[in-house]
């Protein structure tokens, strides 16, 4: 199982450094054993991670071993990155969005389904959860959360009425 981080922005450099745009917040991805990128939908090619640094709390320079140029990057450049599940957990901070992947989703005491897709806005946090024959879009902000429970993975929202209904 893999989980989806983020995606390789550009190139950085002539050594083939690469940005990589994550939702993560500074997380040392050094503890993972290798990055994975997705060429092709449904394909997805290790790279072993040789450096690190920092950029801001969305990015991250990245040195990957066997990617010398910036030629090299270039095919790289707007593929999606993903970690497997294991190194996600070991490494995804409790405290940021993007750890809720996977999660459980209630409105009240009705399952709704998993958590697929975090996505971060300026006011609010969108769950992105199969339902029915769509993804649903589900807010996670003040009002409409009632509880996180880290332990059994599972999100507690109260959700507007009808929004489920726009999904069916």
């Amino acid at each position: 199982m893999y989980i989806h981080i983020g995606k390789i922005v550009a190139s950085f450099g002539t050594n083939g450094e690469l940005i990589i745009e994550h939702g993560m917040g500074k997380v040392d991805l050094k503890k993972a054993t290798a990055l994975f990128v997705e060429p092709t939908k449904g394909s997805y090619l290790p790279y072993f991670i040789e450096r690190i640094k920092h950029k801001s709390d969305t990015e991250m320079y990245v040195k990957l071993e066997e990617v010398n140029t910036r030629e090299a990057v270039k095919p790289l450049t707007q593929k999606k990155v993903w970690l497997t599940e294991t190194d996600f957990r070991k490494i995804a901070a409790k405290n940021t969005a993007i750890s809720l992947l996977k999660y459980e989703v209630f409105d009240g005491k009705t399952l709704i389904g998993t958590v697929e897709e975090v996505i971060e806005q300026p006011h609010q946090v969108l769950l992105q959860v199969p339902f029915g024959a769509e993804d649903a879009l589900l807010p996670l902000h003040q009002e409409t959360l009632v509880n996180i429970d880290h332990t059994q993975k599972k999100i507690y929202l109260n959700l507007p009425d009808g929004l489920l209904d726009i999904y069916r």
